[in-house]
């Protein structure tokens, strides 16, 4: 005996809600869509032409084809063909591809990603999966949709201005020396600009008409022949000088694509060429790609951020603006790794937002130990004498302050330096050990007074219990997000170019993660 199977027999729909399990992922997706207020679905609203699909439903089936690991258009496409859960939540229609990969990038996503990640966190504060206690801050390398060869890098623009600008300094001088050209008004001595180099063909080309001109008007075959010998060399100049305006303004291009980085790539001038941990091809090589910030509370992601630079030490502060403007106020504690450690963070954190900052810095193991806290060499081991303003060497001999300096980083961020000079180093038998001072000079010793005070800081916080308890958790709490975006959902490559639609893909590959672990958990 067999069940019933004919394919002959008519069958009615059913409604597909009832070919769904309690707990599938789809209606968690509905309920987190449906709380976007319709505020913010407003920008999609068109008066004229036909009927576009309702946002709520577009941004439904995307969301449900990341939590499958769909991040194609085509394939999402697809499922909405053949995925029970897809022609639920789509209600029947079948949106093409070009339709959903344009409501992707819109600019307007940005803002239902955003309220997505508000209406998802006052969901896990009303169940108590969260306790706002701290949030915890990571970030990860994702690889751009770019070529991986078209780099252009800003040392190598740098050097070849530098050279262009020598040789038209040159070329200019000679011209004039030899009455070729008349001056020209200069906005600088350092170097001709556009306006300056174009100005400079201008010139050049009156020259080589002029010459074009007598040929023209000779009849003699010799001074023809003469002219024109004399011609060659301007003409050639003036060819020169043509190409130089194209780098030039080339260059400016290249400078004002650069802002602050170090290099770009040509297929997707947002990224930046950083070093991946997944490194597929095992030698190193740079790829281009962008640096993605989380903050999490419970293995779920709360806050994120795109940045083209590699370092996590400078997007600390603008990552936490953006939190504070888009997302949610600070909690008490704000807890990550020594790669946020610096004196600017601190500072930040500390003095500007009022809040803990449970976050190491590179020295801090290290100085932990006892081999560290034994070395006489180490100035932080030094007697300092409070009464003198002095410090003490392994030698006995005292430095005593002889200034203040400061110094001011690329970002602008000033620190103060308290300079201390020993008062005889002759003939110090731990002088190859203590110095790499010059023979004749005396040990220098320049004292960060704040970034001291930081450190100790940060010592004091994490000896205490509740503290150390916090930054301990912050390993289990963070770091598992970005493995299951990347070995679970499979989420390691964006599929958009340019930061603004990159940061819309980071956040529906974020959310679906969210998702993903909020049905996972019971």
């Amino acid at each position: 005996m067999f069940k019933d199977y004919n394919m002959n027999q008519l069958t009615l729909p059913l409604d597909l809600e009832i070919k769904l399990q309690k707990n599938d992922i789809a209606f968690v997706i509905h309920e987190l869509v449906e709380s976007i207020p319709n505020e913010a679905f407003a920008p999609f609203i068109q008066h004229t032409g036909c009927p576009s699909y309702h946002p709520r439903m577009m941004l439904k089936i995307i969301l449900c084809g990341y939590t499958q690991s769909t991040f194609s258009g085509r394939r999402i496409e697809d499922l909405t063909k053949d995925s029970v859960r897809m022609m639920w939540l789509a209600q029947g229609y079948e949106p093409s591809y070009r339709t959903i990969n344009r409501f992707r990038v819109h600019p307007v996503m940005q803002e239902l990603i955003r309220q997505c990640f508000v209406q998802f966190r006052c969901q896990l504060v009303e169940e108590k999966l969260i306790d706002l206690e701290a949030i915890f801050i990571d970030g990860t390398k994702i690889e751009a949709d770019a070529n991986k060869f078209t780099f252009v890098w800003k040392r190598a623009i740098e050097k070849y201005e530098a050279s262009l600008i020598e040789k038209s300094n040159r070329l200019y001088e000679e011209l004039l020396q030899h009455q070729i050209i008349p001056a020209i008004e200069r906005e600088s001595d350092e170097q001709l600009s556009i306006s300056e180099l174009k100005e400079m063909a201008e010139k050049l080309e009156e020259v080589v008409a002029d010459y074009t001109e007598k040929i023209e008007a000779s009849t003699q075959a010799e001074e023809r022949k003469a002219l024109r010998s004399a011609r060659k060399t301007p003409k050639q100049l003036l060819k020169q000088v043509s190409e130089w305006v194209t780098r030039k303004e080339k260059y400016a291009r290249d400078f004002e694509i650069f802002g602050t980085r170090n290099s770009y790539s040509k297929t997707d001038q947002d990224a930046t060429f950083m070093r991946m941990k997944d490194d597929y091809m095992k030698n190193g090589q740079l790829k281009a790609g962008y640096n993605v910030q989380i903050a999490t509370e419970g293995q779920y992601t709360l806050a994120y951020g795109v940045y083209p630079n590699p370092t996590d030490t400078k997007t600390l502060t603008p990552f936490l603006d953006r939190i504070e403007t888009d997302f949610f106020a600070l909690p008490k504690h704000i807890v990550a790794d020594a790669g946020y450690g610096s004196e600017a963070n601190y500072q930040d954190i500390l003095e500007k937002r009022h809040c803990e900052a449970l976050i190491t810095y590179n020295q801090f193991r290290k100085e932990q130990t006892k081999k560290y806290k034994q070395d006489p060499f180490k100035t932080s081991n030094w007697a300092y004498d409070e009464k003198t303003d002095t410090y003490t060497c392994p030698n006995g001999q005292v430095l005593t302050f002889r200034y203040t300096s400061k110094r001011k980083d690329k970002d602008g961020f000033e620190r103060t330096f308290q300079v201390y000079e020993c008062e005889n180093c002759t003939g110090c038998p731990f002088r190859a050990n203590c110095t790499k001072a010059e023979e004749g000079k005396h040990r220098k010793l320049a004292v960060n007074v704040r970034w001291a005070q930081q450190k100790e800081y940060v010592r004091m916080k994490l000896s205490e219990e509740k503290a150390g308890h916090l930054y301990a958790q912050r390993k289990t709490d963070v770091e598992p997000v970005f493995g299951f975006l990347k070995a679970n959902l499979g989420f390691t490559r964006f599929s958009v170019r340019g930061e603004s639609k990159v940061e819309i893909e980071t956040g529906i590959a974020l959310m679906a993660v969210n998702i993903r672990k909020y049905v996972a958990r019971g």
